[in-house]
């Protein structure tokens, strides 16, 4: 590859390891947030919730804006929001104003996101796109294997506000190198229309009001409400499809999903992405306040996770490339539940914390046998021409999934009667919603079969 083809995937990586680390520095401070800010488990849960919300109802109106005018620009315009919503959140001095400047930095992070896949087919050849989504794939894992002994280091000498000064300067360096090198779409399709702007609005109603409703039914005093809300959201997400079934480039891929490959690829993405959150987002209460690790040793505790998905993705790729890729995703989500199962057996006074290392190092492999096979069936179902809302409905799969995780950990949270119940409860969760992932990817072995 060229020199500026490298300094373009360098942009798209260090913008990825950046919303990664995000992800994972953050999801270590909850604990300590709860102690600074006085509030419940459950409510601090909001944080992550934020986040993958804004991210959730805006992926797909940015994937069209896009494909329609520039994914470069786009993805310029999320790094610069990103970065000074970083700065805004490293200043915040209540509860509220970091609820509020995540949410900023989810809309950041939406355009980003939105068209980084779109970004990856036009920098890497067709035949070596698999390798390109392994490398994706192997930042994803070193990012996440850094951020919880980052943040484990960071919290014992400092505040959680610093957690969030690292953005600054990788968000610079992303920004010289996207304005300089990434490519653009502008050469490669023409504009087609203008953008659809009532079903962009009906996109963020009937996933917002859906995701709000889902968080607010574990609260007490508002069933009720939340009930009247889902049910717009339903009502709202209805007229929305069938608007987008009469449009020749629909906001909403409905066009993709009769694509019976993809639209399995889609599912089994989802449900992989819940049982992830489900012990990530866990885990640091469990060891935290019911094991009463420390910050270094919680983090220390939760690396071999992604160095081993580290090392493992690369191999998965190239299986991917040899064998039916999912069959190898099926039996990565084996490996990953059994690994999570395991967790549930845990005590410290029983077993020493090298089996946590062990335990999480097994659902690490599998993660890593899962990934990439299923991101390459996802990226090479459809066509060229339509990467921009692939690559968005994808991220909104993945965002959906870890939405849905977040919500109902601090679901389970506010129904038990305390975290280490909830902690073990999300962890059974997380066994049965990735059986169904593997088992949904094995239904698609056969399409694959076809395809190839």
């Amino acid at each position: 590859m060229k020199t500026y083809e490298k300094l373009a995937i360098a942009a798209l990586l260090f913008a990825l390891m950046m919303t990664v680390l995000d992800v994972t520095l953050v999801n270590m401070a909850l604990p300590v947030i709860v102690v600074q800010f006085d509030v419940s488990a459950s409510e601090s849960v909001w944080i992550v919730t934020i986040y993958q919300l804004v991210i959730t109802v805006l992926l797909l109106p940015f994937s069209s804006i896009g494909d329609r005018y520039s994914y470069k620009k786009t993805f310029v315009a999320g790094v610069i929001v990103f970065t000074a919503s970083s700065l805004l959140c490293s200043m915040a001095d209540s509860f509220t104003a970091v609820v509020l400047s995540r949410a900023l930095q989810g809309l950041g992070a939406a355009c980003v996101m939105s068209v980084n896949i779109a970004l990856t087919r036009l920098i890497y050849p067709r035949e070596i796109i698999g390798r390109g989504l392994a490398l994706n794939a192997m930042v994803i894992a070193v990012t996440t294997a850094i951020g919880p002994t980052l943040s484990g280091a960071i919290l014992s000498f400092a505040s959680w506000h610093w957690l969030f000064i690292i953005n600054l300067p990788i968000g610079v360096i992303v920004l010289v190198l996207a304005m300089r090198y990434l490519p653009d779409n502008n050469n490669k399709r023409g504009k087609s229309g203008k953008f659809d702007y009532v079903g962009a609005m009906q996109n963020i109603l009937a996933l917002g009001l859906i995701f709000i409703a889902l968080n607010s039914f574990s609260r007490s005093g508002m069933t009720s409400v939340a009930g009247i809300v889902f049910v717009a959201g339903i009502v709202v997400g209805y007229f929305y499809i069938k608007r987008e079934l009469q449009i020749q480039e629909p906001l909403f891929p409905v066009d993709l999903l009769k694509i019976r490959l993809y639209s399995l690829s889609v599912i089994t993405s989802i449900c992989s992405f819940i049982a992830q959150n489900l012990v990530l987002i866990s885990l640091p209460f469990l060891f935290l306040k019911c094991f009463k690790f420390s910050e270094i040793s919680t983090g220390l505790l939760l690396t071999p996770w992604p160095v081993s998905t580290m090392i493992v993705s690369p191999f998965a790729a190239r299986f991917a490339e040899r064998y039916n890729p999912g069959m190898i995703a099926a039996l990565g989500m084996a490996v990953f539940t059994a690994g999570v199962a395991s967790l549930i057996f845990y005590h410290p006074d029983v077993a020493s914390q090298y089996n946590v290392a062990l335990m999480l190092a097994v659902c690490g492999v599998g993660y890593g046998l899962y990934q990439t096979p299923n991101n390459v069936v996802m990226v090479m179902a459809t066509p060229t021409v339509r990467a921009g809302a692939a690559g968005g409905l994808q991220s909104t799969a993945r965002l959906v999934g870890q939405t849905l995780g977040s919500i109902i950990v601090g679901g389970v949270f506010a129904m038990s009667g305390d975290v280490l119940t909830g902690s073990v409860a999300c962890l059974y969760y997380s066994v049965a919603i990735g059986v169904v992932a593997g088992v949904m990817s094995l239904c698609r072995t056969r399409d694959i079969y076809m395809a190839s």
